[in-house]
């Protein structure tokens, strides 16, 4: 039989070379070849699928072959049909077909037979249509309960509605749909999910790429207190504090991928709003080269992090990889030569080799009084996941100016705005200069498509007002834009990137903070230095194609400034160089 690496290779789809990373990366992820080659994105469902079924001679389910209403067959429970991603397609008194993800595992045909007692066939399916289909089955056992549900809850005391609500949150239809949730986001590599009660129904939602997408298969609304109480029962929280604001952390395996998810809760008056922030343990990126950096921004950031000493701050929006990229920063450093502490509100990915500290509110372990208890543990590193307040700042600094390398994350939307946060936050301009080495912005930006991405020609008008042409290769005109196929969802982009702007203070830079230069000056001299900003980052990488102009506009709309306001700031530049000033 021909091997499927193979058969790929011969239609085109990947290389040699493609066969030898997946045969390393099967290695380590343990999984089959073919779900291998998805996860890396070296081919789709669909051509693994149209492949695997010339391998092993399986007919391949089209979507419109699938049943519309779920097939209901005794002796099959709804646990085997989820758990082995197989679903009934059609059913006779001589014979029932199955589509099955994995259809030439002996054991599911021999399971299947045996529970159902006469012949069955089973056909390859694409994960995707099963899921879909296997909906149909949830919807439909879901379907008998809801109007049990509404009237079980009439005329309850608040504890028996409460010993209720445990009691539905253990039943199989609400197991089924929470984990049939979770699965869904990563399906789609969502990095939230959202349950929103409304007044016309629960409302389902996963943000992809950092975007908010609608899900087509909303749980019934009269599920919503019981889906409420699963999440909540299993992220540890009070099933019965419906009132207070919660958060708790769930860890799972889905898919053979480690889950932590974050869940936090608030009332609403319509119920409770609960969304879950999906960590995804085995996706995590923590090698500063795989960030999206560009060389010359990575070249001099790599050289501030060398340093012994001195405070590095990331800043950016909620969502814009902070964490992630401090991670990655402390992974590159030699964990075995240097003393590495963390204080993280929470602590999101565990580091070999680097000792990190939870943050408890509740018992009083605060930031401020880690970090005190910290200097005297002879770190040489020390990472502080935000800095929060004054007390917090001022340790940092005084910590830098000791010997320590700090790093840590401010909410700024500028790489220059980090200075006049850490002045309101009570750090004097001569503690900014003495001990900071510099600061790094960063957004995320979605990358485009590589299987429906369009090129676009740009008119000279365009080209100019957009400020491209210093980036552009001589003669090119043209750059990326997004179209949308079933490959993204219909989004146009597939994954993020990230986008820098890296703020040096040298001499220089020292003098014009020492002058007494606001955000939006320093900004400026930044500029003059050199500085490459947001924005022109993102322009580099849609000239690269990595992009499109209007996600790099979506993400840094902030950041443009015009002829004039360039203008205006070098002038007040030139006035604050000069002798009177």
């Amino acid at each position: 039989m021909t091997k499927i690496g193979e058969l790929l290779v011969q239609q085109g789809k990947i290389s040699e070379r493609d066969v030898e990373r997946t045969l390393l990366a099967q290695n380590e992820m343990g999984d089959l070849f073919g779900q291998v080659l998805v996860k890396l994105g070296l081919v789709s469902d669909l051509d693994l699928a149209q492949a695997l079924s010339q391998q092993l001679d399986i007919p391949l389910q089209a979507l419109s072959d699938y049943p519309e209403e779920a097939i209901k067959l005794d002796g099959v429970s709804q646990d085997f049909l989820f758990s082995n991603a197989v679903v009934p397609v059609t059913a006779s008194e001589e014979r029932v077909t199955f589509a099955a993800t994995v259809p030439q595992d002996p054991f599911l045909a021999k399971a299947l037979a045996l529970a159902l007692d006469k012949p069955v066939s089973i056909v390859l399916g694409l994960e995707a249509d099963i899921n879909k289909t296997l909906q149909l089955h949830l919807q439909a056992e879901e379907g008998g309960d809801d109007e049990e549900l509404s009237d079980q809850f009439a005329g309850q005391s608040d504890d028996e509605f409460i010993e209720h609500l445990r009691d539905l949150a253990s039943e199989a239809p609400v197991i089924r749909l929470v984990n049939q949730i979770i699965h869904r986001a990563v399906d789609m590599g969502a990095s939230d999910i959202h349950v929103e009660p409304f007044e016309d129904g629960l409302h389902l939602r996963y943000r992809v790429d950092g975007v908010l997408q609608d899900s087509r298969d909303a749980p019934s609304p009269s599920l919503a207190p019981a889906i409420a109480s699963r999440i909540k029962l299993l992220s540890h929280m009070n099933i019965a504090e419906r009132r207070l604001p919660q958060d708790g952390r769930i860890m799972t395996r889905v898919k053979g991928h480690e889950l932590d998810l974050r869940v936090s809760t608030i009332p609403t008056v319509h119920g409770e709003s609960i969304v879950m922030r999906v960590l995804d343990r085995g996706s995590i990126r923590l090698s500063l080269t795989e960030m999206g950096f560009s060389d010359d921004t990575l070249e001099r950031y790599q050289t501030l992090l060398a340093r012994p000493h001195g405070v590095l701050l990331m800043t950016g929006p909620t969502g814009s990889g902070k964490t992630t990229t401090l991670y990655a920063s402390l992974a590159s450093l030699d964990s075995e030569r240097l003393k590495i502490i963390t204080v993280e509100d929470p602590v999101e990915y565990q580091l070999q080799g680097v000792n990190q500290i939870q943050v408890q509110s509740q018992i009083e372990l605060s930031f401020a009084r880690a970090l005190r208890a910290i200097l005297r543990q002879d770190p040489d590193i020390i990472m502080i996941g935000e800095m929060r307040d004054t007390e917090t700042a001022q340790i940092g600094v005084q910590s830098a100016l000791t010997g320590h390398l700090v790093l840590s994350t401010l909410h700024t939307n500028t790489a220059a705005g980090a200075i006049t946060r850490l002045e309101d936050m009570g750090v004097e301009r001569f503690l900014i200069t003495s001990s900071v080495n510099g600061v790094l912005a960063q957004r995320l930006v979605r990358t485009l498509c590589k299987h429906c991405k369009t090129e676009v020609e740009l008119s000279g008008e365009a080209i100019r007002r957009y400020g491209l042409k210093p980036f552009l290769a001589p003669g090119q005109t043209t750059v990326y834009q997004a179209v949308g196929c079933e490959h993204c969802l219909e989004s146009g982009y597939a994954g993020r990137t990230s986008i820098h702007e890296l703020f040096v203070l040298d001499e220089e830079m020292h003098r014009v903070i020492m002058s007494g230069a606001d955000a939006t000056l320093l900004h400026a001299a930044a500029r003059k230095q050199g500085m490459i900003t947001l924005y022109e980052d993102g322009l580099r990488k849609v000239v690269a194609g990595k992009t499109s102009l209007e996600e790099v506009l979506r993400v840094t709309q902030d950041q443009t400034e015009s002829e004039d306001e360039a203008a205006e700031m070098e002038a007040q530049l030139q006035q604050l160089a000069s002798p009177a000033a």
